[in-house]
């Protein structure tokens, strides 16, 4: 239900699905923000809801909380922020092709320890944990 004042962050919570912490914490970033009542509690404008599911659905995406901040930052401006949005999105498109690389890089490695293993006899030596992985080079 909606006050005269706005939305209590309990209300706002139930109906954006977020827990009162997150919409606190969303709340002290700056990302939704509020207004104190005489009686102490978080009031929030009715556009709130939507902020939040935008939040929510950039959040869906990748994005970082600030890079939503600053998304939220310039529309507040009078911006639109779909050049930033653009720009953000292949910079993580970029990030994930890099750790993609890496971490195929990374399975022909254990592929090669795996075969190279597959027909090695092991032999522990005194101490020995296990003679595969003492027999690798330190990185």
């Amino acid at each position: 239900m909606m006050a005269a004042q706005g939305l209590k962050i309990g209300e706002l919570a139930r109906q954006v699905g977020i827990s009162v912490g997150a919409l606190r914490y969303y709340d002290d970033l700056g990302l939704v923000p509020s207004r104190r009542g005489s009686n102490g509690y978080r009031y929030y404008p009715p556009d709130a809801v939507h902020r939040v599911q935008f939040i929510k659905k950039a959040q869906a995406l990748g994005f970082s909380l600030e890079d939503i901040g600053e998304i939220l930052t310039l529309y507040g401006q009078g911006q639109v922020p779909c050049a930033l949005v653009q720009a953000r999105l292949q910079e993580k498109i970029d990030q994930l092709a890099a750790q993609i690389r890496e971490m195929q890089q990374f399975k022909t490695s254990l592929e090669t320890y795996r075969d190279l293993w597959a027909d090695q006899e092991t032999v522990p030596q005194p101490g020995d944990i296990c003679p595969l992985i003492e027999g690798i080079p330190v990185p």
